[in-house]
Formats: structure tokens, sequence, C-alpha cells
């Protein structure tokens, strides 16, 4: 069996991005980009990969939903028991990562990343449907389970016990901002001479650079 993909390629055709084409300020080209990543996928547009690291710098990534950005940050909701919880509590640094398949489009995001205060937690947390809610007070995220059918058991039980949906809001589940000091736009390009600008903080000012592919 060969598990060569060398073969494999695609060609990016997308239009050029330019030093003309961006915003002076990261978020609003964000903002630019975002609304068209929803016009052509809505269903993924928020998804974005959130690389953490521990303390002795053992990288870790996964898939997460941005919910909300302005200039003061990019924000998620998640169980601060998990994996990135334990890893963001070490060493508050992190990642996001969009990439716009459709658009041959991705970004960058680095930055420092605090808590988002209780009462935005339990807002968010009572704005879910009803199962995401159970789903969410019934599991101690990343911790081990001996099966399914344990979580499906606490699910059912916590159903039972708030028949009206009144799911109390986990103590341990809230959301981070990732307040950015670094962003990097990235266009595809043909024979991979991709667009890449990247905008730096610098004195609290935002420099842009384009950089090699």
């Amino acid at each position: 069996m060969s598990n060569d993909y060398t073969g494999l390629r695609r060609e990016y055709v997308a239009e050029a991005l330019q030093r003309e084409d961006l915003q002076a300020d990261p978020t609003a080209q964000f903002a630019r980009w975002m609304e068209k990543a929803t016009e052509v996928s809505p269903d993924d547009a928020t998804s974005m990969t959130l690389a953490t690291a521990s303390k002795s710098g053992m990288p870790s990534a996964r898939i997460v939903l941005l919910k909300h950005f302005d200039e003061s940050g990019f924000a998620w909701y998640t169980d601060y028991r998990s994996r990135k919880g334990q890893e963001l509590a070490e060493n508050p640094q992190a990642e996001l990562m969009f990439y716009w398949y459709g658009l041959e489009r991705q970004v960058r995001i680095q930055g420092t990343v605090e808590k988002l205060p209780l009462e935005k937690g339990e807002t968010y947390f009572n704005a879910r449907p009803v199962g995401s809610r159970l789903s969410a007070a019934a599991s101690h995220q990343s911790a081990v389970v001996d099966s399914r059918e344990t979580l499906e058991a606490r699910v059912e039980a916590l159903q039972n016990a708030h028949p009206e949906g009144d799911i109390p809001h986990p103590e341990d589940w809230g959301g981070y901002i990732l307040k950015p000091t670094r962003f990097e736009f990235w266009q595809g390009r043909e024979n991979r001479l991709h667009d890449r600008f990247v905008y730096r903080l610098e004195n609290g000012e935002w420099i842009i650079e384009r950089l090699q592919p």
C-alpha cells in the first residue's frame, strides 16, 4: 500500500492581494475577509484552528468556533478544564488560524489570551440550544471516560433533573479572548507565488510588511 501523496496538487487561481488592498487596521481587514467567507460558506466560516502550548513548549491544536470579535480581541467558549484550558493557564499565549478553502485564503492571528468575564460565559451558555448545554454540563472535557454510555447516562440524568431546560451554567465553562499582537493574511496564487502580508504591533502601531511565499 502506497502512502505517497507527492503527486496530489491543486492550483490556486484567486485574485491577487496587493498592499493597497489592505486596511490600515488588521481587525478591519479581517472583518472584510470574514464577511466574504460567510457569503461563500456560512457553515464553516467561523471554524478556526486554536494552537496552544504547555509550559514545556509541547504544542497542541484543535478546531474551535469563533463567536465574536472586535478591536479588543477574538473570543471562543469552552470548558476551562480541557487540555486547551490547562495549557492556557500554564502559558497564556496562542495562535488562531482560519482557512477558507473556497476563497484560497488563510489568516493567522497570534496573541495573549485571557478569560472573559464570568457573566459573558453565562450569557452565551444560556443562549445555546438545550442539547449543547446538556452536553457541556455533563462532560468534563478532555478527561478519560470508560464508555459513551456513561456520558449518555449523565446527559439523561441532567435532562431528567431539569425537564424545563434550565440547565445551570457550569462554573468551569466560559469564554476566552485572544488579544492580537500579530496578524498574517495569505492569499493563494498561481505557481505557489502566494501573496502574504503581516501586521505586527510596534510601539502601539500596526506595521504592514509583505512576506515572501
